[in-house]
């Protein structure tokens, strides 16, 4: 790119102008990151199609099995190999594009001195931020929105069976709803930030690649604490078979607990007595009259999704905020 004027794009000598056509800062934003923003929607196309093509094989064999009453033993030749390397796929994803997208949007600029041209045109560099941000954030949401839909509804027919992806695992809660749109946002924002105080390109995308693996292990450790835990508790002891509390379809169950006559919560692991004698004499001595067993429910998932998204966008809103007034002052 040799300038940064405002110029507008090539138009037609006569007649009226045939589909969306940029002008000025946003045509150059887009033609000098065509490449990465092409290649990124083309890739979410390409996804959208295979998973439409995937969930019409699963619903041709549920409609075998009798959908939307299955019949017994539906699930015994049930497949969900495709929803999950599908979902390891776009589990990498806002790292990928982090890396590739985020990292070099202003790293290469103030590497090759492109940036420095800002100062001498018109445009002053809070919009040219502003634009270059705002274009790579307005087809990153595009993007995984559209992926995020798709496979929710890849999910639909299972969301309420036993059998295939559960709602509190990462193929699932990862991948629908919210939570991609948010995670990938955060990462390539970060990458932006991290190349325009690194100012050199491939640096920034190793540094990118190390925040981007980092944001999915804390997410990971971290996604279930965002709901309201639940306790289910019994009074028949803990011996017997019918003993365990029973607990919602598809709960997700976080620890179990002896439960004593005073309410009080005691750890497994305190009459775990080497003979069945001795274990009994335990549970007497310390007055256990049942489990007590906390869980996160499955209703709580759009909530909990929701919750952690706009932690992640507060997040990225305060990195871009970083961006803009960093850039304002020291950019070149």
């Amino acid at each position: 790119m040799s300038t940064l004027t405002s110029v507008p794009a090539p138009t037609g000598a006569a007649g009226p102008a045939r589909g969306l056509r940029l002008g000025g800062m946003n045509w150059l934003v887009w033609r000098q990151h065509r490449a990465a923003f092409w290649t990124l929607l083309a890739a979410t196309v390409a996804g959208v199609l295979l998973i439409a093509y995937e969930r019409t094989q699963l619903m041709s064999y549920l409609d075998t099995q009798g959908w939307p009453h299955l019949k017994d033993g539906w699930d015994q030749h049930l497949d969900t190999s495709a929803m999950d390397r599908i979902s390891l796929a776009l589990g990498l994803a806002p790292v990928v594009i982090g890396v590739f997208l985020g990292a070099p949007l202003l790293a290469n600029d103030l590497e090759t001195g492109t940036a420095k041209l800002v100062n001498t045109q018109s445009s002053s560099r809070v919009r040219w931020l502003v634009t270059k941000l705002g274009i790579t954030v307005a087809v990153t949401v595009l993007c995984t929105t559209a992926l995020s839909l798709a496979f929710g509804w890849w999910w639909a027919p299972l969301k309420h069976l036993t059998s295939g992806p559960s709602w509190d695992s990462s193929t699932v809660f990862d991948n629908t709803g919210p939570v991609p749109v948010a995670l990938t946002l955060f990462t390539v924002v970060g990458g932006v930030a991290i190349g325009m105080l690194l100012r050199r390109t491939l640096m920034a995308m190793v540094v990118t690649f190390g925040f981007g693996v980092a944001t999915q292990i804390a997410w990971a450790y971290e996604r279930m604490s965002l709901g309201h835990i639940q306790v289910a508790t019994s009074h028949n002891g803990v011996l017997a078979d019918n003993s365990f509390p029973v607990l919602p379809g598809s709960a997700h169950m976080i620890d179990q607990f002896y439960l004593t006559a005073s309410g009080d919560y005691i750890g497994y692991g305190n009459c775990h007595e080497m003979t069945a004698s001795a274990t009994n004499a335990c549970l007497d001595q310390k007055h256990v009259v049942g489990w007590a067993v906390t869980y996160l429910n499955q209703s709580q998932m759009p909530g909990m999704q929701w919750l952690g998204a706009g932690i992640l966008l507060a997040l990225t809103a305060a990195l871009a905020a970083f961006i803009l007034l960093w850039g304002r002052k020291r950019l070149v």
